[in-house]
């Protein structure tokens, strides 16, 4: 397992993982698969400032982590949203593990202070992988989406990293 910065070329690998999860899962609430044209304009928008990266096995990209600003004010400068996606194939092997624990390193160092992210609930793999890097729940939305004809609950996980 190699967790490195992402190139270019990952763009394909990662919309077949995110794709899978927009049409067969709620745990996104895109409702259209993505094309290569529009997920690398988003990577390109998130990697100006702050990390994303990958994982890969055997040369195949199988997992994807990265953060985006929380709120476009300057106040929230020192806060971030972080997202995870572990191919659909590769679930509990460890990968998003590593993933969080290179990525939240970097944000550390970057002088990153809040870490939030939002899961669709249920999710208890994310839970539970949120919460094993210190994460708390600190906000539930219910019924704030709805995905195949039902409606999903939100809830936010907040890591505030020591200054």
């Amino acid at each position: 397992m190699l967790v490195r910065a992402f190139e270019e070329k990952d763009i394909p690998a990662i919309c077949d993982i995110y794709n899978y999860y927009i049409t067969n899962t709620t745990i996104t609430f895109e409702e259209e698969a993505l094309g290569v044209t529009v997920m690398g304009a988003r990577i390109d928008t998130y990697t100006k400032s702050f990390p994303y990266l990958v994982c890969e096995v055997e040369g195949a990209v199988v997992a994807y982590a990265y953060a985006s600003k929380w709120r476009e004010r300057a106040a929230y400068k020192s806060s971030v949203e972080v997202t995870v996606y572990v191919g659909h194939r590769f679930l509990g092997k460890a990968y998003g593990k590593a993933l969080y624990s290179a990525l939240l390193n970097a944000l550390a160092e970057q002088g990153c202070h809040v870490i939030l992210a939002g899961i669709a609930l249920p999710n208890e793999a994310s839970i539970g992988l949120h919460e094993h890097f210190g994460f708390e729940k600190v906000a539930h939305f219910s019924e704030v989406g709805n995905k195949f004809g039902k409606w999903v609950d939100v809830g936010y996980w907040q890591k505030t990293v020591p200054v």
